[in-house]
């Protein structure tokens, strides 16, 4: 089995890098979301769990993420959370059934700041981009996915998303072994993530 983790600036291209990686690799391979393991707000008033920092590290529950990757590693199904933006809260009653894989990939803008699951990674990938196209992606994705208006996408950018930026994701980018530029676009970087990912796989089998 083999662990990886992909972080990178919101909007950087992450999921695009994801699924490229994922379509060449010729094991199974699931996916595990950081973003599905933010801290449950549901017993907060509407208007406080929409003040929440989801770009600082202390808006994820890194014990139980780090705890169901080990489970992963250990070849024990989990059961991950669901987590919505739209209610700023984790779902009660519904999970998501997960079953160990060949490949297991952790992906999020914050997941290298955690040491214990930085840890547990074989293979770290930061995914970069120009800070012009990551905030066209965000606004894009925020009106869709969130119910943001242009101007609240952009405050949001401003006030919150570029700081913790500059703050947590950046300085991560050190922990990285393989930086990829240009975020999903890169395909010669994609390729030979694939090939290096696949050689680690025959190593270990």
């Amino acid at each position: 089995m083999l662990v990886i983790g992909i972080a990178g600036g919101s909007g950087s291209g992450k999921t695009t890098v994801v699924r490229a990686i994922t379509k060449q690799l010729t094991g199974k391979v699931v996916v595990v979301p950081q973003d599905s393991y933010y801290k449950d707000s549901s017993h907060l008033p509407m208007e406080e769990r929409h003040k929440i920092n989801f770009d600082h590290p202390d808006a994820i529950d890194w014990k139980l993420m780090c705890q169901q990757i080990r489970e992963l590693r250990h070849g024990k199904t989990i059961e991950q959370p669901v987590y919505s933006y739209i209610t700023c809260s984790r779902s009660q009653t519904e999970t998501v059934t997960v079953e160990p894989a060949e490949v297991i990939i952790i992906e999020g803008i914050l997941i290298f700041t955690c040491k214990e699951l930085r840890d547990q990674m074989d293979i770290k990938i930061f995914v970069d981009a120009d800070d012009d196209d990551r905030l066209m992606r965000i606004i894009v994705r925020d009106i869709a996915e969130r119910g943001r208006t242009i101007s609240s996408a952009i405050d949001h950018y401003t006030e919150t998303v570029k700081p913790m930026h500059l703050q947590f994701i950046e300085p991560s980018k050190r922990y990285a072994d393989i930086i990829v530029p240009q975020g999903g676009h890169n395909q010669v970087a994609i390729d030979i993530i694939a090939t290096t990912i696949e050689k680690a796989m025959s190593k270990i089998k």
